[in-house]
């Protein structure tokens, strides 16, 4: 497991933009939408979404575990 701290210019940047552009809440769900969009497209095979395979696997966990972080929703039960 990761143990990085985030910087302070990094923190202040991440609160900045949460703060002024978009709420937690709403970026989750932003997320999860692209994810989902990302995951039809690889289902149905598209071609150009095949060839990236390895990356969106490792992007759409990613984007699911920043989504959880900002606004759990699968881990209520």
């Amino acid at each position: 497991m990761i143990t990085n701290t985030l910087s302070k210019e990094t923190q202040i940047r991440l609160l900045n933009f949460f703060n002024e552009s978009i709420e937690p809440e709403e970026m989750a769900k932003t997320l999860r939408q692209v994810n989902f969009t990302l995951a039809l497209g690889v289902m149905s095979e598209q071609e150009e979404l095949q060839n990236e395979i390895n990356k969106l696997r490792d992007s759409f966990y990613w984007l699911n575990e920043l989504a959880e972080t900002l606004n759990p929703y699968l881990d209520l039960e």
